[in-house]
């Protein structure tokens, strides 16, 4: 996570004219990228395959959201400490264990018998994902350099833009397959193979990189403190509507964000060189107001995703494939909006950012009139196409140039903590609106799916108008470019 690594790959020539390149790094970008797809692909696989699950499993709306939340809540609460282990112990090691572990995981999720086993196993395979990912991004960061280095993070968004839509339509077409009689188990299998060629070719040609600069302790217990609140957060919110919304929820509740505020303090009183939630950057109002941003986008997508897909298949008759399929709508969108974000950003600043967030709001109220208006089983997909298209333009004019805005106003020495906090708020938020939109979904399901999600999609377009005012707090322009630390 440090942004100051030095490049032990690079070896000087015999002609003295300086460093040589890895010879291999662009094939140990393709391991990475192909691990890194694990999970991208993952996070979005799984909403495609929640109907099957929860008929396989006979899951409670609770159990659901917790099919997803949990993943969520195992990447958010391991990300930083990960990335701080891989600049110390090394990022190969720490990233063929996570590969390991995450090919485990995804085994125990295949063979889970119980709603409450998924859960656990999809926990872990968060905190497996989590322990990938930041190695994989330091490293690209050691083996290239300039025009190269601009390429490989180049490549790297791409792969990420098409992975939602990869994920949705895959988890559908899995779960319809029914390999060998597998049904919904076939999307957790699939990441076994995948894992095994990562291994062994990560083996091969991953350089082993460690930051030789990196001091000082890590804060272990405060990463079991930020786990713990974070959890604490959204256990009740998950659990309350079933459980009568008990006053020990609004307790667990109110502990959570307490102790995450402690450990924010208290990290600076321990003098730990390489805190979890640095009290500087909070400090800067820009930088805040961005967090927030990053936190309600990711959540109201999250959410509104979960029990659309909900919708469309238990509500709607629509097949797992079928639903799929009617997802690329978004990710066409995303993708061919793209090409047009950096020159307006150029032009225009932040404000790319606050049309993007109105575009996603009105995007998702189409989507709801439409799904409002469905009166017959299997409405026809051509009234919801327009709605989740211009979401997906939205959200790309939005995420693009988000963190990179942010960053800018963060300095130099604490850009690796800033970009591992967004990630952190990333993850959190996506599990904060599976639980707060998920509960207004099924608080109102005993009516009907189209009246449940009726009343659940204000709860997404509410928290991207309120994006879209957050970001006058952010600066007109991007100073800098923090592009390398982004991620």
């Amino acid at each position: 996570m440090s942004s100051s690594t030095t490049n032990p790959m690079n070896v000087a020539a015999d002609d003295g004219s300086g460093p040589v390149p890895y010879p291999k790094r662009w094939a140990a970008a393709f391991v990475m990228i192909l691990a890194a797809l694990l999970d991208m692909i993952d996070g979005s696989i799984v909403n495609t395959a929640l109907p099957s699950i929860g008929k396989g499993l006979k899951a409670t709306p609770a159990d659901l959201q917790w099919t997803v939340s949990a993943y969520m809540l195992g990447f958010a609460a391991t990300l930083i400490v990960a990335g701080h282990l891989g600049d110390r112990y090394g990022r190969k090691k720490l990233f063929l264990l996570g590969v390991t572990a995450f090919a485990l995981t995804s085994l125990a999720s295949a063979l889970a018998t119980s709603a409450g086993v998924l859960v656990a196993s999809r926990g872990l395979q968060g905190v497996a994902a989590a322990v990938i990912m930041p190695q994989i991004l330091a490293s690209f960061r050691t083996m290239f350099d300039g025009e190269e280095r601009g390429k490989a993070f180049a490549l790297y968004g791409a792969i990420a833009g098409i992975s939602t839509a990869v994920g949705v339509l895959l988890g559908g077409v899995l779960t319809d397959w029914d390999l060998f009689g597998w049904g919904w188990r076939t999307i957790f299998v699939i990441n076994l193979p995948l894992a095994a060629l990562v291994l062994v070719l990560g083996a091969k040609w991953i350089p082993a990189s460690k930051d030789h600069a990196f001091a000082g302790r890590i804060d272990l217990p405060g990463n079991l403190v930020l786990a713990a609140g974070l959890v604490a957060i959204v256990l009740p919110l998950v659990q309350g509507r079933s459980n009568g919304w008990p006053l020990w929820g609004w307790l667990c509740l109110a502990a959570g964000v307490a102790a995450i505020a402690l450990l924010t303090l208290s990290e600076k009183r321990r003098g730990i060189e390489h805190p979890l939630l640095p009290t500087d950057l909070f400090k800067k109002p820009a930088f805040s107001a961005g967090l927030l941003v990053q936190l309600l986008f990711y959540g109201g997508m999250s959410g509104f995703f979960l029990v659309f897909t909900i919708w469309l298949q238990s509500g709607q008759g629509y097949t797992p494939t079928q639903a799929g399929l009617l997802m690329v709508a978004f990710s066409a969108g995303s993708i061919l909006s793209a090409p047009a974000v950096d020159p307006l950003v150029a032009k225009f600043g932040r404000g790319v950012l606050i049309l993007g967030a109105l575009v996603m709001a009105g995007g998702l109220f189409w989507v709801r009139h439409a799904a409002q208006d469905s009166a017959q089983l299997h409405t026809g997909a051509w009234p919801l196409v327009p709605g989740l298209f211009l979401a997906g333009v939205g959200l790309i004019f939005l995420i693009i140039p988000l963190v990179n805005t942010i960053l800018s106003t963060v300095p130099s020495d604490l850009a690796g903590g800033a970009s591992g906090i967004l990630s952190t708020a990333q993850q959190f938020g996506g599990a904060l609106g599976v639980a707060v939109i998920g509960n207004a979904f099924f608080s109102h399901a005993d009516k009907g799916l189209t009246d449940a999600i009726t009343h659940a999609g204000p709860w997404a377009i509410g928290a991207y108008v309120l994006c879209a005012v957050l970001c006058f707090a952010l600066p007109r322009r991007a100073v800098g470019n923090q592009a390398e630390v982004a991620a």
